[in-house]
């Protein structure tokens, strides 16, 4: 995993005012915007593969919808957090 989508992903989860929200950072490639997202706005699908492993999540400020690969340590914090996951299953 390229080290700026676990920069502006989610290196950090940052408990808010309420202990059981956990807050996410995000940018968009689009309009470049940085942000903070709750665990409800991103999902997760971990697949077979690291091509099949990504987050996604909706930009608030431009509404692009933006796809970026997730490496184990961002599958991890994602998880931590209380993503949504989607585990595909080959067979």
């Amino acid at each position: 995993m390229a080290p700026t989508s676990e920069r502006t992903a989610t290196a950090s989860a940052t408990a808010g005012a309420n202990a059981a929200t956990v807050l996410f950072k995000a940018a968009c490639p689009d309009c470049r915007s940085c942000f903070e997202l709750a665990s409800d706005a991103l999902r997760l699908v971990v697949g077979g593969s690291s091509r099949t492993t990504f987050y996604s999540f909706g930009c608030p400020d431009c509404g692009s919808a933006v796809r970026k690969p997730a490496g184990e340590r961002i599958v991890e914090l994602l998880t931590g957090g209380g993503v949504r996951t989607l585990r595909l299953h080959l067979g």
